[in-house]
């Protein structure tokens, strides 16, 4: 029989999950985002709420629907090697080549950058970034609970200060919200839609899920209703929390632009704030909460990539993958914020789909018996429109003329796939083809439906 956990039970575990996602990308996107969006910020915040909020709510969710282990398990539903290729993809991605540098050099941004000199901004990223990265090594090499515990002070600590600078705006704005960025002059709920995907925390959601899982089977819930009403109560206290701290972030950007001006980067807004604010107090305090909370989230994807590759090849060593991560970290840190989410955008159009894809497919799953034809043809349709896109995405941030094979593929899909300029282009397609061969996974009869049946 189920423990019936109390809401303080709920509360523990929905900031516990808080801190999982809360790093460095939820800060300084929803306050890029009020910048650009201006007086449509309330249009496009309601965008970002459904990729930034809803999505990984839903994916910590599908973990525990779907009965998966974990995400290799629920993605190798297509196939074991898509299963295998998409979490690496996906583990390198919330890791080595973007949001573990991120850590860095948003920690750098807020932190570090208001105080030194515009000639020393390069050699002061190189240092403070050798002094993060090797912390987070160490740390990772000999984890203790001493990162546990700083996690715990911090989730509150963030929130606090978070909070107390956002009442400031609040009551007393630094302006009021100018006209949009041409982005988002028009269409700005799917702009902000899509700029939810720069949190990463929809794809770090399908890892996640298996950590709030074990967490609520410590505290007596075992049966599989229990467990995911649990993980749900729990991820609304997360998924209210991130709405709160988006929301007013958001707000906080929109209106800095006349007194800060329409900066590259959100991290700028977030120091330039708190010194309007509260000086150079309030600067420091928020630079020194706001890089430990990175730090923690550094070592947190450190030690949850060195654990999964070590797994895949034993043969090299746990210490070996943290020391790679670490060191590669580094580099791609001194890139500079601005070009690593740059780049990070073509990757996140092309992988976003197919894990929103693949949430859906988990939640679906019963109503087409598990069959695998219609995760097969979903993934297969959604691929070869989010590759497309990832590609015209990386073109586009190269400043480069798309090749005329490429731009043959965009005009083609432009003329027939609704909402594709948006970004959407594989979303009516891939509830089509749900809907076509889960009828005809539904009338088949035989050995493939009742193996598909057994296997999941």
């Amino acid at each position: 029989m189920d423990t019936k956990l109390s809401f303080k039970a709920y509360a523990v575990v929905g900031m516990m999950l808080f801190a999982l996602f809360f790093g460095a990308g939820n800060l300084i996107f929803p306050a890029q985002l009020g910048q650009y969006a201006g007086s449509e910020v309330w249009v496009a915040i309601a965008g970002f709420l459904i990729t930034g909020v809803g999505l990984p709510l839903l994916g910590i969710l599908a973990i525990g629907y779907s009965k998966s282990s974990d995400l290799q398990d629920l993605s190798s539903r297509v196939h074991p090697i898509f299963g295998l290729v998409f979490t690496a993809a996906l583990y390198l991605t919330i890791g080595p080549f973007f949001a573990l540098p991120r850590t860095g050099a948003v920690s750098y941004e807020v932190g570090i950058a208001p105080f030194i000199g515009q000639e020393y901004m390069s050699i002061g990223l190189i240092v403070f970034s050798a002094i993060f990265f090797g912390i987070a090594l160490w740390l990772s090499l000999n984890p203790s609970k001493m990162v546990d515990s700083i996690g715990k002070f911090l989730s509150p600590a963030i929130l606090v200060t978070l909070g107390v600078l956002l009442i400031a705006a609040i009551f007393n704005p630094m302006g009021s919200p100018e006209a949009p960025q041409e982005a988002y002059a028009s269409g700005a709920f799917l702009k902000g839609f899509t700029e939810g995907y720069n949190t990463m925390d929809a794809l770090a959601s399908l890892v996640f899920g298996i950590i709030v899982i074990a967490t609520v089977r410590k505290l007596g819930v075992t049966s599989s209703k229990g467990i995911l009403t649990a993980t749900l109560k729990s991820g609304v206290v997360a998924a209210a929390l991130l709405a709160i701290v988006y929301t007013g972030i958001a707000y906080l950007g929109a209106t800095s632009t006349s007194t800060l001006g329409v900066l590259e980067t959100g991290g700028p807004v977030l120091s330039g704030a708190s010194g309007h604010y509260f000086g150079t107090f309030g600067t420091l305090l928020l630079a020194v909460i706001i890089t430990l909370a990175c730090l923690t989230t550094a070592i947190g994807l450190i030690v949850a990539n060195a654990e999964f590759f070590h797994k895949l090849t034993p043969k090299i060593s746990y210490k070996t993958y943290v020391v790679v991560f670490s060191v590669f970290s580094f580099i791609v840190a001194n890139a500079g914020l601005a070009n690593i989410i740059t780049y990070s955008i073509p990757v996140l159009m092309f992988l976003y789909p197919l894990a929103i894809v693949l949430i859906i497919l988990a939640f679906t799953s019963p109503l087409f018996k598990h069959d695998r034809l219609v995760y097969v043809a979903t993934i297969t349709v959604t691929f070869f429109i989010a590759i497309i896109d990832g590609l015209k995405t990386l073109t586009g941030s190269l400043g480069v003329a798309n090749p005329g094979w490429l731009q043959a593929i965009i005009d083609f899909y432009a003329a027939i796939l609704p909402l594709y300029a948006d970004g959407l282009g594989w979303l009516l397609p891939a509830v089509v083809v749900i809907a076509v061969t889960g009828l005809i996974a539904r009338s088949r009869k035989g050995v493939s439906v009742q193996t598909a049946q057994n296997e999941y």
